[in-house]
């Protein structure tokens, strides 16, 4: 899947789940603030999958830090689609963030502040501008626009960051199911690779062969190749939810009445569909 897709659909993911609106689920509710900030750190937690990409993405989203850190994640993982691409992969990823939220400096004006969370914010929205292409080729653009995001709310809402361990684990998550779908698919058990036998490779036209690759990757690729048709046409409209979500959250911290707004318009439909009918 794509860079920009992969970022997409950890946002719609995290409002999917965070958000208590009714587009949403709401299983791990968070405040219109976490939804909003969340959003963007879980676009850019999709992407850390390919943090074993030395020429990715990610890896020209904030030099020289992000290119050295992912030749170094690559070297450990053994390069591009195995470690980071695993279950291990997100367990791995997850006790990181929580391992950061212990991070933190006592301040005499801002009390105690979350360091490490706000490290990671900063990491994790670069990867989300950069993949999404909010501030083009400017690099000094996505270093002010993330170091700004993680500070504010390091500073003024930090007890906001109690979300970032499982949006980190959700976004790795939503990486891999995207991959998933691909026809390259994944090395979901790594280390341990269930290489496919000779009998499924000799025989090319069996529905399974594209699902149990050589080296042991698994797919259901019902995405077909990476950038495909069918991935635009999947992934544009929860792209689109993304941005719903996002713009209701703020559109409910600026204190309007969305539910009610919600409520009159299916009122409306429902109207209207039934006067049709």
């Amino acid at each position: 899947m794509m860079g920009g897709h992969h970022a997409a659909s950890g946002a719609a993911a995290w409002v999917a789940v965070t958000a208590t609106t009714p587009i949403a689920f709401g299983w791990y509710p968070v405040s219109d603030v976490g939804v909003m900030t969340g959003a963007l750190v879980c676009a850019g937690a999709a992407l850390l999958p390919d943090a074993d990409h030395h020429n990715g993405t990610i890896s020209h989203s904030l030099p020289p830090l992000s290119e050295a850190m992912t030749k170094a994640v690559s070297t450990v993982a053994g390069g591009h689609r195995n470690a980071t691409h695993s279950i291990l992969g997100i367990a791995v990823f997850t006790l990181v963030a929580w391992a950061m939220s212990f991070l933190t400096i006592s301040t005499e004006t801002f009390g105690q502040v979350l360091i490490g969370p706000g490290i990671m914010a900063v990491v994790l929205v670069a990867f989300a501008v950069r993949a999404l292409k909010l501030t083009g080729q400017r690099r000094w653009w996505t270093w002010t626009l993330s170091v700004s995001l993680a500070a504010f709310v390091a500073v003024f809402a930090p007890e906001e960051w109690y979300w970032m361990p499982f949006c980190v684990g959700l976004g790795c998550a939503v990486h891999i199911l995207g991959d998933m779908l691909t026809t390259r698919g994944v090395p979901l058990l790594w280390p341990i690779r269930f290489r496919s036998p000779r009998w499924v490779r000799r025989h090319r036209w069996l529905p399974f062969d594209d699902m149990w690759s050589p080296r042991g990757n698994i797919s259901v690729p019902l995405l077909g190749d990476a950038g495909s048709w069918r991935e635009w046409l999947v992934m544009t409209p929860v792209s689109l939810y993304a941005l719903v979500g996002v713009a209701w959250a703020v559109l409910d911290q600026m204190g309007f009445d969305t539910v009610g707004a919600w409520d009159d318009a299916t009122a409306l439909v429902a109207t209207a569909a039934g006067s049709l009918g």
